[in-house]
């Protein structure tokens, strides 16, 4: 197959970093830029080598779709693009709604169209490395602290957690969990009628594992951390350094003669993490994806269970009652 002409939807933020790394991949080509924003959207074009156009009628020509529009319109995009039968890779969530994303899997399912969700933290290179060296996780914490931004409409859960509880329920074998519980808090006057600015939400699962999941937007830096206790060692991962750091706790006999030494030690292994940038694997995962060599059956089934706890935790929270 042909290196595949990729259509880009959404010039904003986002959507000029898949810009760079699409036309900077061997792999793909950024044929076309749509937004309906023509300074915004040729600028990138033009950036790049590609066309502009203000809406989907232009999609003639290419072979797959990265969707980097704003949450709200994601639904209506996504079904105009599976109705095109094109390929997409739509930014997380697939829609802000449990509901609305089973309808986009389903219809992709029946039109054979594979679909892809940018939950980006899946290929971040940490991450990978903890993954392979994770045997036995017991206790999982994890944090995603920013400061606010009002561009984004959804609350914290679709927007900052969905891509925490993805990381969790894959250390958990990607499972769903036994149970949950949640407390949210509304606090920014500037954001959206019941959109969260803070999510903290606990898991069990079946295999008597705990997580704890912490998302807000009222920090004043980015804090994105990742910590797996097991039984004998405890994996620390800096998602922003893309660090891994590795803790095991010893007890030593004290020396017999009598002289100086100690009983405790922590011994650390800092493994050298390499790899590329996370949205570089990712494409490259997406043309894998476009090209049939990822199954895509398995790729919808594998965004199910963050958009699932996600939906369950604003459900768990909203039957609690617990708005400030």
């Amino acid at each position: 197959m042909a290196t595949p002409r990729i259509a880009l939807v959404g010039a904003g933020s986002m959507g000029q970093n898949h810009a760079r790394v699409i036309a900077g991949s061997p792999a793909a080509e950024l044929a076309l830029v749509i937004d309906p924003s023509e300074q915004t959207g040729r600028a990138v074009a033009d950036r790049y080598g590609a066309r502009w156009a203000p809406d989907l009628h232009a999609l003639d020509g290419v072979d797959a779709v990265v969707v980097a529009a704003s949450t709200e319109h994601h639904y209506t995009i996504a079904k105009d693009v599976i109705g095109a039968g094109l390929p997409l890779l739509v930014e997380k969530p697939v829609c802000p709604s449990l509901e609305q994303t089973e309808e986009i899997l389903e219809a992709s399912r029946r039109a054979d169209v594979p679909v892809m969700c940018g939950l980006l933290e899946r290929y971040n290179a940490a991450v990978m490395v903890a993954l392979s060296m994770v045997e036995q996780p017991y206790l999982i914490r994890a944090e995603r602290h920013s400061p606010y931004a009002p561009r984004i409409r959804t609350g914290v859960a679709w927007d900052l957690l969905v891509h925490d509880v993805d990381l969790v329920s894959r250390f958990f074998g990607n499972a769903d969990p036994a149970s949950l519980a949640v407390e949210v808090g509304h606090y920014n006057p500037s954001s959206a009628p019941g959109a969260e600015d803070v999510i903290e939400t606990s898991m069990r699962f079946e295999s008597g594992g705990i997580a704890t999941v912490s998302a807000s937007r009222i920090g004043q830096r980015k804090v994105r951390t990742l910590v797996i206790q097991e039984l004998d060692r405890m994996i620390e991962v800096d998602l922003l350094r893309r660090g891994v750091t590795a803790y095991r706790h010893t007890t030593i006999e004290e020396p017999r003669d009598g002289g100086p030494g100690f009983r405790q030690a922590t011994e650390m292994e800092v493994p050298e993490i390499v790899g590329a940038e996370p949205l570089v694997t990712q494409l490259n995962r997406f043309v894998d994806l476009v090209e049939g060599r990822v199954d895509a059956e398995e790729e919808r089934a594998s965004i199910l269970p963050s958009h699932r706890i996600v939906s369950r935790a604003l459900s768990t929270s909203a039957r609690a009652d617990v708005t400030v």
